[in-house]
């Protein structure tokens, strides 16, 4: 049984022996998004203290008897891991403390932990945060952003480098690197640097380096992302494509995969692949975003409807997956989970493109471009708080930027004004 409670005995100057216990508590105060932190207390001579995990969930996934995260948290064995690691270090250390002359304290113990445990290169902390982003399932994030530290990495010849060295002239070299050596594009580069900033904040937090040596800002490196041109297709497209006659299988689902994330305001391709037959109940789907955990309740069209009568022969149960790609996924595994989505959308994306081919098609034919097509549809016809929801944006604002590239009526309104009055 995972069970992280344990008891040491030392003696004390007058020869009675004096109890140490550690344990591994979910620490009752809760940070505004209803989280409570993991802690390790170390309790000596009846004086507490206590060693911060960095792991953060909700108090229902905990189990208080035998100070674990319970199975209904979808990362409890990475979880369950990472902490059963840190106790581990803890308890070491306590043992070891307790072994010298001179008796030993609970503060000393936590002390000589965080000294072990704290880095002091952007190297050794990147480590930490991408174990961090592991251990809270966002791998996503993980596949992303590793790579373009191991980038920064490489442009500095595998040598690791402290805070304070990264300045304004080395990020701008890093950025000439990235631009022709790599041939990255600005919004990549960009990218780039984000990741940098995000371990620089968090050296600064843990204080390891000092507010003043902050590179990026005002007086430093500002990062804006450029303006990227967002092209989708226009409903005599997405007719041809939805009438076109397809031979292969192959395409055949890719198109229809394509038309039902279409049909729902452009919905992420891993959440298509995700979706069981559980999710669709009296004519309408009920699922929560991947991205933000956000839940959404849509009728189903009659569109939508069709595709899903051609998958219906495959369906084992409810809880069976409409999509082929997630079929043979170990649900157990987020990373496996993952890399079968990336797989499955690299796949029939390559697909779409033959369609794209076939229809005789001049616009990008990608996944991706479901939603943009849904955007450039829709333009101005529908109103931004409607497609806030649809989009499943958490602020208006960011559904406002991305629709600003597609209604474009009032615009060419005013130039016919102007040129035909």
């Amino acid at each position: 049984m995972f069970y992280l409670d344990c008891v040491s005995l030392q003696k004390d100057n007058k020869n009675q022996r004096v109890m140490a216990s550690i344990k591994v508590l979910l620490w009752k105060k809760k940070k505004a998004d209803s989280v409570h932190p993991i802690v390790i207390r170390i309790i000596k001579n009846r004086k507490p203290s206590y060693i911060y995990t960095g792991q953060y969930i909700e108090e229902k996934h905990w189990d208080a008897k035998n100070h674990k995260v319970k199975k209904s948290h979808p990362n409890s064995a990475r979880l369950n891991n990472f902490i059963a690691k840190k106790f581990a270090e803890a308890n070491d250390k306590l043992l070891e403390l307790e072994g010298k002359e001179g008796g030993v304290t609970s503060q000393l113990v936590t002390k000589e932990i965080k000294t072990e445990r704290k880095a002091s290169t952007f190297f050794e902390l990147s480590e930490i945060y991408f174990e961090h982003l592991e251990t809270q399932g966002q791998l996503n994030r993980l596949s992303s952003e590793k790579p373009r530290i191991n980038h920064f990495k490489k442009f500095l010849n595998h040598k690791d480098i402290s805070f304070p060295e990264i300045n304004e002239v080395l990020l701008k070299q890093f950025q000439g690197y990235l631009k022709t050596k790599r041939g990255n594009g600005e919004r990549s580069i960009v990218n780039s640097l984000i990741v940098i900033r995000t371990i620089f904040n968090l050296a600064i937090r843990e204080n390891i380096v000092d507010r003043k040596f902050y590179p990026f800002g005002k007086g430093g490196i500002v990062l804006r992302f450029p303006q990227s041109v967002k092209i989708g297709l226009s409903a005599e497209d997405v007719k041809l494509l939805e009438t076109a006659e397809l031979e292969g299988p192959k395409e055949i689902h890719a198109r229809n995969v394509w038309l039902f994330s279409y049909y729902f305001a452009g919905m992420r391709v891993s959440d298509v692949l995700k979706l069981t037959w559980a999710d669709f109940k009296d004519g309408r789907l009920h699922y929560k975003m991947g991205k933000n955990s956000k839940v959404l309740s849509l009728k189903i069209p009659d569109q939508a409807m069709n595709i899903l009568n051609q998958y219906e022969d495959d369906k084992s149960s409810e809880i069976d997956f409409v999509f082929p790609e997630l079929k043979i996924a170990d649900h157990n595994s987020p990373h496996d989970v993952r890399c079968k989505i990336k797989n499955g959308n690299k796949i029939i994306n390559k697909s779409l493109k033959k369609v794209a081919e076939t229809i005789k098609l001049n616009k990008p034919l990608t996944m991706h471009i479901a939603r943009h097509t849904f955007g450039n549809i829709s333009g101005d016809r529908i109103p931004v708080q409607i497609l806030q929801v649809l989009y499943r944006h958490s602020d208006i604002t960011t559904t406002m930027n991305y629709q600003s590239n597609f209604a474009h009526k009032r615009v060419d309104d005013a130039l016919d004004k102007v040129l035909n009055s």
